[in-house]
């Protein structure tokens, strides 16, 4: 099915956006930006073959920032008609005449903003009816049900949209975009009452075409669920973990969150006065690139009409940058990264878009195969992660490995240690794929504490 033209055309959002401006300043503003995100997405749940529920959203929404002085407030509305538009740039004017001052509020400098919009190609125009969406979830089930040892299914879903944003500030920038996104989920259950264990496999990309087969998402999640059944318990250990690539890029968010600006200029990261500092080992690189072509995290723009480019958050092993947008570049005494992420009823913050660790030389295999005694952590529970100290612990499940060799499924323990001793010792095996916003390849971590009899 074919998006509708109305969906893709953003002409009317950008004329609301510019009227918008205009009236911001027509109210007394000294500067404004308007923001208009669009939304429409579709999904469809299955369970035991019959379908659960079947969602449907579209929605259009208006933000404006305004700036008087040193003041900012920030407005929003669904409200897309004409008539309104005057009315909510006066309520802004008025909220950030007694709003108190900041310093470090403004828009972006003219000279960064982009100058051309990059196609990423990031819009798959061909959207799937509900039956396509059912008979993706159907499918997906069915191979999961199919695996010998799976018990039940916990169900599956299918889902698909198209989302994108308007840009328009005082100073000139006009910028536009949309994107879409097609997902498909299962997961499986496996083993009889108390012995049940659960699994699952999903993905996401822009394109339908860069999806993942239906079977190979089910089968996957029903082989994680069977390999799961009957686990043990281990002593307690000082060993390595290596980490799944489905989870090792948690290890690069928890980077990307102290490494940001707005934790930087407050204060309250572990990282602090590490820029500039080897935290990683020689040969480690850790890259943000908003440019990557059908990226699920790619824009031609940030959230301030900055030109998006790729920024080597560590390189070498070294801590290169802060994730800035301008205000806290300010605080810092730095220029934005580019890196400002915005909702209209909010005012930009940064944020990372697609952030991967590069790979290493070894293959998985291998990084497993060096270890006498270890654990292959498969599932992360919790959120026992403490950015301001560094320290991290987390509920883990997954596989012992003794002599090189994966073994029994392991669950009920703790992985404790701290990030920078993580950072350290983090070696990336060979077998990095692009699947998510973050990613990673297989890692493997020395001497972290295993809290279990």
């Amino acid at each position: 099915m074919t998006a509708t033209i109305s969906l893709l055309d953003q002409s009317k959002l950008t004329a609301l956006a510019e009227r918008l401006v205009d009236a911001a300043r027509r109210a007394g503003a000294d500067a404004a930006d308007a923001v208009a995100v669009r939304s429409s997405a579709l999904s469809v749940e299955v369970r035991d073959g019959v379908v659960e529920e079947t969602e449907s959203s579209e929605s259009d929404d208006l933000g404006l920032r305004v700036l008087v002085g040193k003041r900012q407030a920030v407005i929003s509305t669904n409200d897309l008609s004409p008539a309104a538009i005057p009315a909510l740039a006066e309520r802004a004017v008025a909220m950030a005449r007694v709003a108190p001052e900041n310093e470090f509020a403004g828009l972006a400098d003219a000279n960064l903003l982009a100058k051309q919009i990059a196609d990423l190609d990031l819009l798959d125009p061909e959207m799937p009816s509900v039956a396509q969406l059912e008979a993706r979830a159907r499918e997906a089930e069915q191979a999961g049900l199919a695996v010998t040892g799976v018990s039940k299914s916990g169900g599956a879903s299918a889902g698909a949209g198209i989302g994108g944003m308007v840009l328009v500030t005082s100073h000139g920038f006009h910028g536009a975009y949309l994107g879409s996104s097609h997902s498909l989920s299962m997961m499986a259950i496996a083993g009889e009452g108390t012995g049940m264990e659960r699994d699952y496999d999903y993905a996401s990309a822009p394109h339908a075409s860069d999806l993942r087969d239906p079977q190979s998402i089910g089968r996957t999640a029903g082989e994680r669920a069977v390999a799961r059944v009957n686990p043990r318990k281990v002593k307690t250990h000082r060993i390595p973990v290596v980490f799944d690539s489905r989870l090792a890029g948690s290890l690069v968010g928890h980077l990307a969150s102290a490494a940001n600006g707005a934790a930087i200029a407050r204060r309250t990261s572990f990282l602090q006065d590490k820029r500039g500092e080897r935290i990683f080992a020689p040969g480690i690189s850790i890259i943000d690139d908003p440019l990557r072509p059908r990226g699920l995290r790619s824009r031609p723009f940030d959230g301030e009409g900055v030109a998006g480019k790729r920024l080597a958050l560590v390189e070498d092993g070294v801590l290169q940058s802060w994730i800035l947008d301008c205000a806290t570049g300010r605080e810092l005494g730095l220029q934005t990264t580019g890196h400002a992420q915005r909702g209209v009823s909010s005012a930009p913050s940064p944020g990372a878009s697609n952030l991967h660790l590069a790979p290493g030389s070894k293959t998985r295999d291998q990084l497993i195969g060096e270890i006498a005694q270890g654990l292959y952590v498969t599932d992360l529970i919790g959120m026992g992660v403490n950015i301001v100290t560094g320290d991290y612990s987390r509920g883990i499940a997954g596989f012992w490995i003794e002599n090189g060799v994966i073994t029994y499924p392991v669950s009920e323990v703790t992985v404790a240690g701290h990030l920078n001793d993580i950072f350290r010792s983090l070696e990336p095996a060979d077998d990095l794929q692009f699947r998510y916003g973050t990613n990673a390849p297989t890692v493997r971590v020395e001497g972290l504490t295993i809290a279990g009899n």
